[in-house]
């Protein structure tokens, strides 16, 4: 039997919308990155953003705090797409999220600069963090996310082939085969006519490594 090589014009494109700051999104992020070294799929990262979808919601005050610190980085983001194109948030996010989750940063100003530096990108992009010039194209990126999954979600949301939908929540990360078999269910179930929820309590907070 011939074997036919997966060539790249039958690579399916991913599109996921993270917010830097989110645990349980970059846990997913780290997850579809092994997907992709494993099924013929390229992923395309968006922007999307906590503080814009809790906006003008009752939360919890230590939420509220933390949203404050949330608009920071996804300004920043947009506006490194903005300059250097979408292809630059895959590491860009990387870097911000490496430090943010894994090293378990605080220091939100100084970890947006050394990202921007470890991404090779402009350390002045940095300054977007405190102004609303790129608010505009941010709630523009967030709803073309968001309005394929609805406003009850939080992130990631990822989109493939006119199927969308939230999540996987998932923690530890899975690695390997057991990253591709949990994508290939995720598929299945998403792509299914009429299917909107599967979910059970969350027992355990994110395993980083």
């Amino acid at each position: 039997m011939w074997e036919v090589a997966v060539t790249d014009t039958e690579r399916t494109p991913v599109d996921f919308w993270f917010d830097p700051r989110c645990p349980w999104a970059w846990m997913t992020s780290r997850w579809i990155l092994e997907v992709e070294r494993l099924r013929p799929i390229d992923v395309r990262w968006h922007v999307m953003s906590l503080a814009v979808l809790n906006e003008g919601r009752d939360l919890p005050e230590q939420y509220v705090e933390f949203m404050k610190t949330a608009w920071g980085p996804v300004r920043v983001c947009i506006a490194a797409e903005k300059k250097y194109g979408a292809e630059v948030l895959g590491k860009l996010y990387t870097e911000l999220g490496t430090r943010f989750h894994n090293e378990q940063r605080k220091d939100v100003g100084q970890v947006i600069e050394d990202a921007l530096e470890a991404a090779g990108l402009d350390r002045a992009l940095a300054s977007a963090a405190d102004t609303d010039e790129y608010d505009e194209a941010l709630r523009a990126s967030h709803a073309d996310g968001m309005d394929r999954v609805g406003y009850e979600v939080g992130t990631p949301v990822i989109s493939v082939e006119g199927a969308s939908f939230f999540g996987p929540v998932v923690s530890p990360i899975p690695r390997g085969e057991a990253a591709a078999e949990l994508w290939d269910g995720v598929r299945l179930v998403a792509g299914t006519d009429g299917f909107f929820e599967l979910k059970r309590s969350r027992t355990r907070d994110p395993i980083f490594d």
